[in-house]
């Protein structure tokens, strides 16, 4: 038996990477835990892969000839929102932090064990989309002044307008809504967005805040919607 959640069809993973011989051996420790595990070894192949038919997670490598997977990583934000997982051989942490940025979910640094990739990629399908109640639902709709967050429809809206957010930035914004009047640690925030067994830089809550914080116009010297509680971490503000 595999760890592979119970679904009518096997999801979906798109491996960029043109290492290879890695790439063949992530694609078969996926299709061994029951996913569908697909191969693009240039950046342009992978944009047309994922807008053909977008896959439930791309694993991507940063360091790919041609377009890179920065690149990559911008332009299919632009039409999915599909999980991204990015990988990248480099130490700076720059790297990780554009990645995340243009709107990677998680990241490995090279070398990964490959067990440890099928366990983020499992921990990310187990995040509900569109079709569940991700969090305490109760009282449905929560607004925040002229922000109003729907956890059962996975929507947020701002002065009536939709708001286009990653599905980490909307998980996380929903974990803080659901819940305003509590200070969540980046520990707390993480078991609740990436899973209890999510392990790596903390301070990777940071940069999806500080990218919400942008698609919400809200400065962080005024906090009007994420506040920052010195020596806790984050909570809602009132809007």
């Amino acid at each position: 038996m595999n760890d592979q959640l119970s679904t009518d069809t096997p999801r979906r993973v798109l491996v960029v990477e043109d290492e290879r011989t890695l790439a063949g051996m992530v694609a078969a420790y996926l299709s061994q835990a029951g996913f569908t595990a697909e191969l693009a070894h240039r950046g342009d192949d992978a944009v047309a892969a994922v807008r053909a038919d977008p896959p439930d997670v791309v694993v991507l490598d940063l360091g790919l000839p041609g377009m890179d997977g920065i690149e990559v990583c911008r332009q299919i934000r632009t039409f999915s929102d599909c999980y991204i997982i990015i990988t990248t051989a480099r130490k700076e942490e720059v790297d990780t932090l554009i990645g995340l940025s243009v709107g990677a979910d998680d990241y490995l640094t090279k070398p990964f064990g490959v067990r440890e990739l099928v366990a983020r990629v499992q921990t990310l399908l187990r995040r509900p989309r569109g079709d569940g109640k991700p969090h305490d639902t109760e009282g449905g709709t929560h607004s925040f002044g002229a922000l109003l967050v729907d956890p059962l429809g996975h929507q947020v809206h701002l002065h009536g307008q939709p708001v286009a957010l990653t599905p980490t930035e909307r998980d996380l914004l929903i974990t803080l809504a659901t819940r305003p009047a509590m200070a969540f640690s980046r520990r707390q925030l993480i078991d609740e967005v990436w899973g209890t067994g999510w392990i790596g830089d903390e301070h990777l809550v940071d940069v999806h805040i500080a990218h919400l914080r942008k698609k919400l116009d809200d400065d962080p010297d005024t906090a009007r919607y994420i506040t920052t509680v010195r020596g806790v971490g984050y909570r809602m503000g009132k809007g």
